[in-house]
């Protein structure tokens, strides 16, 4: 089947519902080519799965061949200052750099500290929400779901709160983001670079002024790790708060128009018990993040398909995680007991997300207030999707109580 026939990502159609097309994918193979991004589609849970731990694919491959070797070209020198914030983070490392980084990060990204988050996260997720029931509604993105994950990246990070790059925090991610989706364009990259630039001079003044005032925060705390390079401290940083937020803004507003238009928000804020499982099923339903791109490091072969070493696969997370034959002919349904649901959104192997405990902390506590405080929340207008596709989204989310 031509690819190009059912997945159309620049259609707003196809952005604001993918799911019909990946049934098609699904049915009528595991592998196909796709011309307009030269890209292998894979639409399956079982390769997707497979495809995340297989070593023979990576995120770059500079660590092991060259551009001419690897038959791609060598990046814009334009872009340069995107490429080298990006490509020192975990997400683009490969290998021996990503296995000694993510030890390293590990050391001071631990479940203890993100423990010690929790109160703030929850005191965060309470006021915010507080000040939108108290105006009797409003854009509950802008008002709750883009500020709380911005605020728990800064206090972890250590971004004082007088400093005024404080508030270029979410522009600046969301420029460097809009290089992830497909072919982006020059404008785009004019954009990522300026983002990547101003960032990244930020946080070099901010990790000199930790060096002689260190305090109880992340920043501090990976000046103290030995064999982390400045640039991989920047790099891992600016990941921190691109994954750290994207997932979990989107997470919260899909989910809440999700509730919504299945009518399962008044029911869920009577047994807030099963919010747990609930939000496992909302990563999973309507997938914040719905394609994640490796190269082929060497030949493999997918239902018959040989995929040879240079090409690039896109792993189609969203489609994985409504494929029935992993969750069954209620594989497109919106389930919030679903006990058996090995989604694929935070990844597997060894980029599985590092924030993941962080995401579901914060989802759990901006969920748990507003079903606690907003029972009888309802939408005030449909939203409208952004027009990306790789991170789905929306621009606001007006509701009203």
């Amino acid at each position: 089947m031509d690819a190009a026939a059912v997945f159309d990502p620049w259609s707003p159609e196809f952005v604001a519902d993918p799911y019909p097309a990946y049934a098609r994918l699904r049915e009528t193979g595991r592998a196909h080519w796709y011309g307009p991004t030269r890209q292998w589609l894979v639409p399956h849970h079982e390769d997707v799965s497979a495809l995340l731990r297989d070593r023979r694919l990576g995120r770059t491959y500079t660590h092991r061949f060259t551009h001419e070797e690897f038959g791609r070209p060598a990046p814009d020198p334009l872009h340069e200052p995107f490429h080298t914030l990006n490509d020192h983070g975990l997400l683009d490392l490969e290998g021996a750099d990503h296995a000694r980084i993510r030890r390293l990060v590990s050391k001071a990204f631990t479940p203890r500290t993100v423990e010690r988050l929790a109160p703030t996260v929850r005191e965060l997720a309470a006021g915010l929400v507080g000040e939108l029931v108290a105006a009797g509604g409003g854009d509950l993105q802008a008002a709750v779901a883009e500020p709380l994950p911005v605020a728990v990246i800064a206090a972890m990070l250590g971004v004082p709160e007088e400093d005024e790059e404080r508030a270029m925090l979410r522009p600046w991610s969301a420029a460097i983001c809009g290089m992830f989706e497909l072919n982006p364009s020059e404008e785009t990259a004019r954009r990522a670079v300026r983002a990547s630039v101003e960032f990244s001079g930020y946080l070099r003044e901010l990790i000199a002024r930790r060096r002689t005032d260190p305090g109880d925060d992340l920043i501090s705390a990976l000046i103290g790790v030995e064999g982390l390079t400045e640039q991989e401290m920047v790099s891992t940083c600016v990941l921190l708060l691109n994954a750290g937020h994207e997932a979990t803004v989107n997470t919260t507003v899909g989910g809440v128009r999700t509730l919504l238009a299945h009518g399962e928000w008044p029911a869920l804020a009577l047994a807030p018990e099963k919010l747990s499982t609930a939000v496992d099923e909302l990563l999973r339903h309507d997938t914040p993040l719905q394609m994640f791109e490796r190269w082929v490091l060497d030949d493999i072969e997918i239902g018959g398909t040989v995929i040879p070493r240079g090409s690039e696969v896109a792993l189609l997370l969203g489609s994985a995680n409504r494929d029935p034959a992993r969750f069954g002919p209620t594989a497109d349904a919106l389930d919030l007991t679903r006990a058996d649901n090995p989604h694929v959104t935070f990844g597997a192997g060894i980029h599985y997300c590092l924030g993941a405990p962080l995401a579901r902390l914060e989802l759990d506590a901006v969920f748990r207030e507003l079903l606690r405080r907003a029972p009888t929340l309802r939408l005030a207008a449909e939203p409208v999707r952004t027009p990306g596709y790789v991170i789905r989204g929306f621009d606001s989310l007006l509701v009203q109580l």
